[in-house]
């Protein structure tokens, strides 16, 4: 009996082409994705930064463009007049004059300068024009020195009360401002009432120290 035997070819197993470059790349995208959304990058932290920068300069903005006094004070008195100091200060970005002022302690306010009387003393009278206050500048008002008047009290004003006092501005703005009465014994200038202001006792000068 004969027999056929049939030969076979082995199947050649099919190659795995490797993973081309754009594949690995795409997977490696993918798996940095997570990492990045958790800790954040440095572009991240920049966006941050500018973004608080922009906060505060937003703040800082809502404070600017005003007047402001810092550290004011009348001089405690219980009739006649007394005077009001502080500083003024011109938080806007154009310049201002302050030409009035006006407060209920008083029934008639004049802003003063202090000059030389020619004699050795100082004598005070009422600025005309008012004091100019530079824009981001300040002006000082203090005894000796250019100040607020309150001619004529219409109450005692005691160590330890408050004054309610509007400054006016040459632009038509006025600024608001509360002083507290203080004790106060030094700078005695006189009173020289300009042309066709008189005092209110009748006096060519008055002593600082009558106030």
């Amino acid at each position: 009996m004969s027999r056929t035997i049939s030969s076979r070819t082995p199947a050649s197993p099919t190659p795995v082409s490797p993973a081309t470059p754009t594949r690995r790349a795409a997977l490696l995208s993918a798996l940095a994705l997570p990492l990045t959304a958790c800790t954040g990058g440095p572009a991240d932290r920049a966006t941050s930064t500018s973004t608080a920068s922009d906060s505060t300069a937003s703040d800082s903005g809502t404070s600017a463009g005003q007047v402001t006094v810092t550290d004011p004070w009348v001089k405690a008195a219980e009739t006649g007049m007394t005077a009001a100091f502080g500083t003024v200060v011109n938080g806007t970005g154009r310049d201002l004059t302050l030409v009035s002022a006006s407060t209920p302690a008083s029934s008639e306010v004049q802003l003063h300068e202090t000059t030389s009387d020619g004699s050795g003393g100082m004598s005070m009278k009422e600025k005309e024009g008012g004091f100019e206050i530079p824009a981001g500048g300040q002006h000082v008002l203090e005894p000796g020195g250019d100040h607020i008047m309150l001619m004529a009290l219409t109450r005692p004003l005691l160590p330890g009360d408050e004054v309610e006092v509007t400054l006016q501005f040459d632009d038509g703005t006025s600024a608001p401002f509360t002083a507290t009465v203080k004790d106060f014994t030094g700078a005695q200038e006189h009173y020289a009432p300009g042309e066709g202001h008189a005092s209110p006792t009748g006096d060519d000068t008055h002593s600082e120290a009558s106030r």
